[in-house]
This record gives C-alpha cells, sequence and structure tokens, in this order.
C-alpha cells in the first residue's frame, strides 16, 4: 500500500468501524482487552488533533447473551431487536467506562439509513456530531437495530460508516474486519489468495470474490457490505480502508504496516 496516497492520520476526521465479531467473544463477553487497546490508539490519534468516530456492532451479541437466546439474537427479527434493545445499553455502557478511564467523553447516536437520507434529518445529525466533537467527546454512532429491519439481516453497519463519513464530512473511513482485507479467493480455503492492497477505480468483479456471511455468527455481511461501503465511499470522494482487527492497537499497526485494502477516492489530479 502506498502510505503517501493514503493516511488516515492525515485527515482532520476519521471514521472507525468496529465489528460485532471483533468487539464480543463468541460467548457473548465483551473483549474488554482488546477494545483497550484500540481506544488507546483513539486516545492517541486524539491527543494529536485527530476527531474519531466511531460506529460499533455488538449491541445484539451483548443483549444475546443477557437474554439467554440462541444463534446470538438472531434467530428471528423480533429475537434480533429484542437483543439490540438490551444490548445496546450494555455497549453504550462499555464505551462509557473504558473512555472515562483514558480521560474521554462517550456520545451515543443511534441512527438509520432513513434518518441519513432525510435532508432535514441528516442535518441535524450532521450539527449533532459537530458540536460533539468541539466538546471533546467521542461519538459512538450504532444502527438503531431495535426498530431496523432489513438493516439487521444486511449487516448495515459497514454502509452507515459510509452513510455517516459523507454526513459529517470525514476525511477517511477504517473497517476493522477478522481479516486483513480484501484477497483474490478466500484465503481459509485457497493458499494461493493474495491480498489485494489497492482498489483505485470501479472493478465489477470485486462483488464476485467477496463472501456474504459473518464467520462469527456474531454478525452479518461479510466482505460483500465492506464492499458496497467501499463503493458508497469512493463515489462521494472518501478514502476507506479495510484493515484487520484482530491485533492489538490496530490502528497503530496499520500506519506502522500499512497492510490492508485501500479503496481510493478519485483524485483530480489523477485524471490530469
Amino acid at each position: 500500500m502506498r502510505a503517501s496516497r493514503f493516511d488516515p492520520g492525515a485527515c482532520a476526521r476519521l471514521i472507525v468501524k468496529i465489528g460485532s465479531s471483533l468487539l464480543v467473544e463468541p460467548g457473548g463477553a465483551p473483549r474488554r482487552v482488546w477494545l483497550g487497546t484500540l481506544l488507546d490508539d483513539v486516545c492517541e490519534r486524539r491527543t494529536r488533533g485527530q476527531e474519531i468516530v466511531l460506529v460499533s456492532s455488538g449491541a445484539i451479541a451483548l443483549g444475546a447473551r443477557a437474554l439467554g437466546l440462541a444463534g446470538g439474537g438472531r434467530a428471528s427479527l423480533e429475537d434480533a431487536q429484542a437483543a439490540a434493545a438490551v444490548g445496546q445499553i450494555r455497549l453504550a455502557r462499555l464505551y462509557e467506562e473504558m473512555l472515562e478511564a483514558r480521560g474521554l467523553r462517550a456520545a451515543q447516536i443511534l441512527l438509520t439509513h432513513g434518518d441519513l437520507d432525510d435532508p432535514d434529518r441528516a442535518r441535524n445529525a450532521a450539527a449533532t456530531l459537530d458540536r460533539l466533537l468541539a466538546l471533546g467527546a467521542v461519538p459512538v454512532l450504532n444502527e438503531n437495530d431495535s426498530v431496523a429491519t432489513a438493516e439487521i439481516s444486511f449487516g448495515d453497519n459497514d454502509r452507515l460508516a459510509a452513510h455517516v463519513a459523507q454526513t459529517a464530512r470525514a476525511g477517511a473511513i477504517l473497517l476493522l474486519s477478522d481479516v486483513d482485507g480484501l484477497f483474490t479467493a478466500d484465503p481459509g480455503v485457497d493458499s494461493a489468495a493474495t491480498l489485494i492492497e489497492e482498489v483505485s477505480g470501479p472493478d465489477p468483479g470485486l462483488a464476485a470474490r467477496a463472501d456474504t456471511h459473518s464467520g462469527s455468527g456474531l454478525g452479518t455481511g461479510g466482505m460483500r457490505a465492506k464492499l458496497i461501503a467501499a463503493q458508497m465511499a469512493m463515489a462521494a470522494g472518501t478514502d476507506l480502508a479495510i484493515i484487520s482487527g484482530r491485533h492489538d492497537h490496530p490502528l497503530r499497526r496499520f500506519a506502522e504496516t500499512g497492510r490492508g485494502t485501500v479503496f481510493l477516492r478519485h483524485r483530480a489530479e489523477a485524471a490530469a
């Protein structure tokens, strides 16, 4: 990856999306140690003046454990919505506790795509984000799964991150994944699969190489949802990277290694 063409540390405002499989153990307990390393990275970036917005999954997985629901709370739409209602409180409390331990204030915003598709509601959301960031808070956004329907089955927090980036005028998006990025084939099946380091334009063949399922069973959408988010971001003029969140300090690791798949927005100078 050419770090000179994509440096998420250089933008004033960064969106970081965290999936359920990274945040929650298969048994439903939060991965506090790992989350602590991520929030340490956030704290470092905040000290350097960068504004961070977190888009976090995990409410359904946390709520399913509390309610004793099978299948990670996804056996039915009704189970998922009930789990989200209970789990969202736990998710907010988790971020509040761990951010406060680092001297940061957490703020919760629940959104649906309908909120961001409506111009008036989108402006209100943008104004709220601007004010929270100006006050030094770390906004933690999630899909409002207690009232969402199709979004639950699709895995919409990837698209939500791309949509929020447009609304919040963010410079870049990092999607933390359980793999290093997009590969030429499934690396778990094909030992010859190689990491695609950079995508700089439309590639209809990318979607055909993406899975549609979450490997952990805790989340939904898989790589296909991330590719749709990447296409949205590129079209809107926002850089996006899919990187591994399986390691401690994932933001620091990406800054040091550049390992991941970067989707570059169209740049006028490239066309000149």
